[in-house]
């Protein structure tokens, strides 16, 4: 009687042939056949086959993660209106073009460099350069011509709101976009 845990030898007779071994342990590996008079045999290769391929369980490769969606690319528009407002409580200063101090072109200039383009830098060069838009058309990014002469350049920001920067004693700053009288809006 066989032990439990314990290893026994068992005859193992290979078939087809007139080879026989004892090997310790291997009583209780499913497959082994028991036949009297004989031992313990190792079933035909043909067996085996067949008897593995109603264990074979189909390999799941996992699938990997896709990549994510790459970032939505920042418009000019956006990169002008966020350099604006990096610059938001900068002191004005009169001929100033950042980045301590601002005036008014000097502030929608250095925001349109800092989004990677170069537009002219007096307020007026910049109302007749830009390519004129109508108010229904406006969008972030775009500069905002105040009074006639173009005295005054803001950025428009979105939202009814631009961010300029006004006169001595003042800092960068967003202001309503009707809080002065428009003349015009261009676009670079």
């Amino acid at each position: 009687m066989a032990v439990p845990g314990v290893a026994q030898a068992a005859e193992v007779v290979i078939p087809n042939t007139n080879y026989s071994v004892n090997v310790n342990g291997i009583e209780n590996i499913p497959g082994i056949k028991d036949v009297p008079n004989i031992g313990q045999y190792v079933p035909s290769f043909n067996q085996v086959q067949a008897q593995a391929k109603t264990y074979n369980a189909t390999a799941t490769v996992p699938q990997t993660a896709a990549a994510p969606a790459p970032a939505p690319q920042q418009s000019t528009g956006d990169k002008v209106v966020a350099a604006a407002r990096s610059a938001i409580g900068s002191p004005y200063g009169w001929g100033s073009a950042g980045p301590s101090s601002f005036d008014c072109s000097g502030l929608t200039s250095w925001a349109y460099a800092q989004a990677g383009k170069s537009i002219p830098r007096t307020s007026q060069a910049q109302a007749a350069q830009g390519q004129q838009v109508s108010m229904s058309d406006i969008q972030p990014g775009d500069i905002v011509v105040y009074y006639g002469g173009a005295s005054h350049v803001a950025i428009y920001a979105g939202n009814g709101v631009m961010i300029d920067s006004l006169n001595s004693g003042t800092t960068v700053a967003e202001r309503p976009l009707n809080y002065m009288p428009i003349h015009s809006i261009v676009r670079f």
